[in-house]
């Protein structure tokens, strides 16, 4: 009788109703669940679930499953009920395009010259004119797939200010001759804008996107207009560039769509209508009128940072951008810039004054702020073909006495017979470990002062010259009064990133120099440029991209009081349990080494000379001696605690690349090497967990693996560090 039952359920089951595609990809995403854990549950594969969520290829359940998948819908409905639909008025900008937006008077001002002096010194005023009402697009009867009607936790949706109530930036797509626009926090919205010209005036007087400044003196970030391919072809523009338009990083000047939005008094900056353009009108009072387009076809998002992020449906790409939005900024271009622009914006080189005997404000400088003009570097932190070296002899080669070289490490030596003897090589990798060098760490915010025999002071930031070839590392300071006998040959040098001890003098930032000092010895510099004008100028920088690190990586099922072991099981395949947070935490990690490295961007093509001046010299935010600061202590910073470990235990590393050190071990997990005791680590070592500047398994191969990759390359010190994370390597890598 029960297997009559069963088949009579059976039969039931097959008929279930279930709700929309549409509807069942809501109710996973409102509890949080992702597309594996959905087929796990079900005890089907990932590419099933995704079916049944699709809207343009629906594929329905079957047999059991669709019993199954019809109970799970029933109770997350329970949980997330479908919203209801909003009234049909509501006093915003939504659903017209005013005629005279288009063709507002402007005037020669610099893009958001006025705009910053407008925030400083008044606020924005109160608009009380009537207002349209809204024409928006419903996510529940939108035709697109993937848009949430309940945003995931960190979603932005505009925060408590009115002007930005639908997120920092929208989606431009085009569906059926129907443009739409899908903002961050799920919204979508009818785009009524016929060219671009008109979607830019759109952007600005009702779409209500933006997002608040993170500084009091700062200003507030442009909103973000991404194109689709479909808006693209929309809008008059190529769906990619040629390859002539990629090397150049724009279309022609003469393009019709150029032409068009000069017809209405829009201008572009000097990069031109490129992968990230800028469209403005001079700001006028408090008004600044400037949208930012990003367009991910022309290669706007880089796949090595932003993984496949181009390719995702117009909502979940919206969806990406906004969860970055919230965490970290609007983004302003490639990561590294935004990762230089999150500097500024929360360091402004300006701020309001107090008000002076006729209630005015004014501009005045910023405490703890770069500033608004450039200031030159030393000459030792300048790089090659810097204007400050013109007059060195064409082919003249500086040395370490000459030029500050402060980098990430890239050292290996040969394994001892004993390492030979062991089983695995295991990689470990600090988590964020630049953002962590940058944590607390005082740098120069003015210009640099000469100073001849100086004596060296640990707290002030510089370019020091000095001989620290007589440190010994065989025997080294490891604590007050506690020092310890190392084996020196088996340890790269702290003072190059090549890891060979020094010859003689040579320039060194403050944090390597402290080092020394640390270590146990005495250090004598014969001249330096020293900042008096200092600061802990990245401190807010860090705190911003480490929480928004630590967020993501929370929502990923990773969590910063984890135990070691529970680190690790949780790290392993973390990137597959949400795809999409997978690529903002790539993109963070991209945020803070492309910010870092823009601190000392080279020249770009431009027709550049060596001894000329470029583009990025004229930034504030171009400082070599801030990147060699944060360099310098991450790379200290990582010797220490193979110091330490090495005094402990008695084990070297056999490479190190950046911020990735391999060891060799009986084992396959850190845990075999790294000497927890019950549950504590090493104090000063290394130490597993999600935090910036601990660690993180990054991957595990044979010792065999390694010497047979040695042979083959004929390099008894090739960096396996390089290789360590899948051990694979392409027949044209030469080992460098």
């Amino acid at each position: 009788m029960s297997e009559l039952f069963d088949a009579v359920d059976a039969l039931v089951a097959s008929r279930a109703a279930l709700p929309s595609a549409e509807e069942r990809k809501r109710l996973r995403q409102a509890h949080g669940l992702t597309l594996d854990q959905v087929a796990t549950a079900l005890k089907v594969r990932r590419a099933t679930v995704s079916g049944w969520e699709s809207v343009k290829k629906p594929v329905e359940p079957r047999g059991p499953e669709r019993e199954a998948y019809a109970r799970l819908l029933d109770k997350l409905a329970e949980l997330y009920p479908a919203p209801t639909a909003a009234p049909a008025a509501v006093p915003t900008t939504f659903g017209s395009r005013p005629a005279a937006a288009e063709h507002a008077p402007s005037t020669d001002e610099p893009p958001g010259a006025a705009a910053v002096t407008a925030h400083e010194t008044t606020a924005p005023a109160e608009q009380t004119a009537p207002r349209p009402e809204r024409s928006v697009r419903s996510p529940s009867t939108s035709r697109r797939p993937g848009v949430r009607k309940v945003a995931p936790v960190g979603t932005p949706a505009g925060g408590s200010d009115p002007r930005f109530e639908n997120g920092p930036l929208a989606v431009v797509d085009v569906e059926d001759g129907q443009v739409l626009a899908y903002c961050s926090g799920g919204l979508v919205l009818d785009v009524p804008a016929k060219s671009l010209p008109a979607l830019v005036a759109w952007t600005l007087s009702e779409a209500k996107l933006g997002q608040r400044r993170p500084s009091g003196p700062g200003k507030d970030a442009d909103p973000l207009i991404v194109l689709t391919e479909a808006a693209l072809e929309r809008y008059g523009l190529p769906v990619a560039l040629t390859d002539e338009e990629r090397l150049a990083g724009r279309i022609p000047e003469g393009h019709k769509v150029i032409k068009q939005l000069a017809r209405a008094e829009w201008k572009l900056t000097k990069r031109g209508l490129g992968p990230w353009a800028r469209i403005y009108r001079p700001a006028q009072g408090s008004e600044r009128a400037c949208v930012q387009l990003c367009i991910p076809s022309w290669h706007a998002l880089d796949s090595r940072h932003w993984g496949h992020a181009a390719e995702l449906p117009p909502a979940e790409l919206a969806h990406v951008l906004g969860m970055y939005a919230s965490r970290v900024m609007t983004p302003r271009g490639s990561t590294a810039v935004t990762g230089l622009e999150l500097m500024t914006a929360l360091h402004p080189p300006t701020r309001a004054s107090e008000p002076d005997t006729d209630g005015r404000r004014h501009s005045e400088h910023n405490p703890g702020s770069l500033g608004k003009d450039p200031v030159d570097c030393a000459p030792c932190e300048a790089p090659d073909g810097h204007p400050l070296l013109a007059d060195l002899p064409r082919f003249h080669v500086r040395g370490p006495a000459e030029k500050l070289f402060e980098e990430a490490y890239d050292w290996a030596r040969p394994m001892t017979d004993a390492e030979c003897s062991l089983r695995h090589l295991v990689g470990i990798d600090v988590n964020m470990a630049f953002a962590a060098g940058a944590n607390g760490l005082v740098v120069g915010l003015g210009a640099p002062t000469h100073v001849e025999a100086p004596v060296f002071d640990p707290k002030l930031p510089g370019s020091w010259l000095v001989d620290l070839s007589h440190v010994d590392l065989s025997r080294v300071k490891v604590g007050k009064d506690k020092w310890a006998d190392l084996d020196a040959g088996l340890l790269p040098s702290p003072f190059t990133p090549t890891g060979e001890r020094p010859e003689g003098p040579a320039w060194y930032a403050t944090p390597t120099v402290a080092y020394a000092v640390e270590l146990g010895y005495d250090v004598r510099p014969s001249e330096a440029y020293v900042r008096y004008d200092n600061g802990r100028y990245l401190d807010a920088w860090y705190n911003r991209l480490r929480d928004a690190y630590l967020a993501t990586m929370t929502d990923l099922g990773v969590h910063a009081d984890m135990s070691p072991a529970g680190f690790l099981a949780a790290m392993d395949g973390y990137k597959e349990r949400d795809p999409q947070l997978a690529i903002v935490v790539s993109a963070i990690k991209a945020t803070v080494k492309g910010g870092l490295g823009k601190l000392r961007e080279r020249p770009r093509g431009e027709g550049w000379r060596p001894g000329e001046p470029w583009r990025a010299l004229s930034r504030p935010t171009w400082r070599p001696d801030i990147r060699a600061a944060v360099i310098s202590r991450t790379r200290i910073n990582l010797h220490r605690k193979i110091v330490k470990h090495a005094a402990f235990t008695g084990q070297y590393p056999v490479a190190i690349l950046s911020d990735c050190v391999v060891y060799a071990a009986d084992g396959t997990s850190p845990l075999d090497f790294l000497p927890y005791r019950d549950g504590k680590p090493l104090p000063g070592g290394f130490k597993l967990g999600v935090n910036p500047g601990l660690v993180k398994h990054e991957g595990t191969q044979t010792v065999l693996w390694g010497e047979e990759l040695r042979d083959r390359f004929d390099a008894p010190d090739l960096n396996l560090a390089r290789y360590i994370k899948d051990g694979t390597v392409t027949d044209t890598d030469n080992g460098e």
